[in-house]
């Protein structure tokens, strides 16, 4: 079966409004929705690649994407919420990978904002991406890879290893897309049901973490996640709230 069979099998399975493009081989799923974003295509277009070739993480770190093992693809979505609530749907990507993946008996951990961890390894990531109207959230997930090039070898992991067997990686896709339709639309009045669950499962939450933010490197324990979805930093005594930051790591790791 190649990917186009493969993926266009759980179409029946998606939710009411997802329109699916399904490619072979992509230079990036983000760039193939803007695409599709500025030509005017409606909320729900997924664009899905069996092969990546120039897919990127936060701040253009390359996203590498085995061929029939991983899952590379990528979401418009026109929010109808206030621009000022768009980030937050990072968290709510992420906690839809992250049940997703539970379904398959491992316990999964959101490393704000944007990655998904099992075990203290990375096994997804998350990119989101806004335009004028829109914005194209990107996912990739470590389902079916069985190996990782030694410098990924002690941080990143797979469905397929953490569970020891072979994972079917259409069904974790549209599972990641049924979570997604309903996480989505709690970006809104409904963000304390989102953030309750993406609280739970914060794996950064007591660890001393170091992180880079817009105002520069910042070292110091994590508090939790406050109320507007916003990382709790305690720095000498002091919280500071912080929206975004690329590069956080937990000191010792």
């Amino acid at each position: 079966m190649n990917a186009v069979e493969e993926f266009a099998a759980v179409g029946p399975l998606l939710p009411d409004g997802i329109r699916l493009f399904i490619r072979e081989e992509i230079d990036s799923t983000n760039d193939e929705v803007r695409r599709l974003a500025n030509a005017g295509a409606a909320d729900g277009a997924v664009v899905i690649a069996n092969r990546q070739i120039s897919g990127r993480g936060r701040r253009g770190a390359a996203w590498v994407c085995p061929p029939g093992e991983a899952l590379a693809f990528s979401v418009l979505v026109r929010p109808v919420e206030p621009v000022g609530l768009w980030p937050r749907l990072a968290l709510a990507a992420g906690l839809a990978v992250a049940e997703a993946l539970e379904l398959h008996g491992v316990t999964a951990g959101i490393k704000w904002p944007n990655d998904v961890w099992i075990d203290g390894r990375k096994v997804c990531g998350v990119l989101v991406e806004s335009g004028g109207n829109h914005v194209v959230i990107g996912i990739g997930v470590n389902v079916n890879v069985g190996e990782f090039p030694a410098e990924l070898a002690d941080s990143a992991t797979s469905l397929r290893l953490e569970t020891g067997e072979p994972v079917d990686r259409a069904g974790v896709f549209a599972e990641i897309l049924r979570r997604l339709d309903i996480r989505r639309h709690q970006i809104g009045a409904d963000f304390p049901l989102l953030l309750d669950a993406v609280r739970s499962r914060c794996v950064l939450t007591g660890e001393r973490i170091r992180l880079v933010s817009a105002d520069g490197p910042r070292e110091g324990f994590c508090e939790g996640i406050g109320a507007g979805g916003e990382l709790l930093l305690s720095v000498d005594g002091q919280i500071e709230r912080l929206l975004q930051a690329d590069e956080v790591r937990v000191v010792g790791r």
